[in-house]
């Protein structure tokens, strides 16, 4: 073998490697788990504030600012101070190359929605670390859609699934076990084995909510990697009853912000894709401004930024249904026609 192709076998080697130690870095800081600080002189007490607080991984950690970890009871400016010390020299929270981002990407699933246009105009179905949102009216498959992917998540990945289980939080009502039944058979899946699949929590007010978020930080920390889904249908039911009037509007959106942000983490931290729906309102500056469509989705600039990909559904012809991408970074917008059967959301038979 010439000298030549010694250099080059040895750079592809050392590229080989420096790829595999990028990929094992990533997925270990993924699941680093808290009790990890011990090694730092951390002691067991504070470590379980952190959890208390929903905090369960170093990552977790690390995403938190000092203000926010401050506002932990029992955590002084200096024992922050410590502990953004230590992690800072243990995570790759810096600046990376595009290829090594794209490497990290790689990491992203999909899950099939079980409408094969409704998955085409999504790049694939609905992606893992990041929050897409549905909105639209009454009657547009938003519940349909969460429960059907609550099951399609069990699916193995050659089907469009993650094989994994899914989180639900009801802030109206609406979950039905026996519909998960249903939609699971139509996917040739044990009925009852897809319920145990599917954790669930009736929310009943927006602290209630926000506690729930903070107890499946725990959930998917102690089961790491098992978690792919989790739903919040809808997303700001609670918080228009609980702040009601423009006089409380600021505080209502201010918490609505801590929420998402709370999201945004999870999905990070843990890979898992969050799907929220959202009401509709009449907008009524849309008359002066000669918009077609009078209506408008809820929740402000706040939850339009918090939001990864924005879905709007609505009624079409006969029993027909719309969805159209409204805002994404991964594809473009584009419209597909779905029905909701039995089965949950189908493509529409001709």
């Amino acid at each position: 073998m010439c000298f030549m192709q010694r250099c080059i076998n040895s750079c592809s080697l050392k590229k080989y490697m420096q790829t595999q130690s990028l990929n094992i870095t990533e997925e270990e800081e993924q699941l680093q788990p808290i009790e990890e600080l011990q090694q730092y002189g951390i002691n067991m007490a504070d470590i379980l504030k952190l959890k208390q607080s929903g905090i369960c991984t170093i990552k977790g950690l690390f995403m938190l600012s000092k203000r926010n970890l401050c506002k932990i009871k029992g955590m002084t400016e200096i024992k922050v101070d410590k502990l953004k010390e230590m992690i800072a020299k243990d995570t790759h929270q810096g600046f990376r190359t595009a290829t090594e981002f794209a490497q990290k990407r790689e990491m992203v699933s999909k899950i099939t929605t079980g409408s094969t246009e409704l998955d085409n105009i999504l790049g694939g179905g609905l992606q893992t670390m990041s929050i897409t949102e549905v909105f639209g009216e009454f009657r547009t498959g938003k519940t349909q859609l969460s429960l059907t992917l609550c099951i399609a998540v069990q699916l193995k990945e050659e089907v469009g699934g993650c094989n994994g289980k899914a989180a639900f939080i009801d802030t109206e009502g609406t979950f039905r076990p026996e519909r998960l039944k249903e939609i699971a058979e139509r996917f040739d899946l044990n009925p009852d084995e897809a319920l145990d699949n599917v954790i669930f929590a009736r929310a009943f007010n927006s602290d209630h909510q926000n506690d729930l978020l903070t107890q499946l930080s725990v959930k998917f920390a102690e089961e790491p990697g098992k978690f792919k889904l989790l739903v919040v249908d809808s997303i700001i039911s609670l918080f228009r009853t609980d702040f009601v009037g423009r006089g409380e509007l600021g505080e209502r959106q201010q918490k609505l912000n801590v929420f998402l942000s709370k999201l945004l983490r999870i999905a990070e931290e843990y890979n898992i894709a969050i799907l929220i729906t959202n009401q509709m309102m009449s907008d009524p500056s849309a008359t002066l401004t000669f918009v077609a469509d009078p209506k408008k989705p809820i929740g402000g600039h706040v939850l339009a930024h918090a939001s990864t990909t924005r879905i709007y559904l609505r009624k079409g012809r006969n029993e027909t249904r719309v969805a159209k991408i409204y805002d994404s970074p991964d594809v473009p917008e584009a419209e597909a026609i779905y029905a909701i059967t039995g089965g949950g959301i189908a493509n529409v038979i001709e």
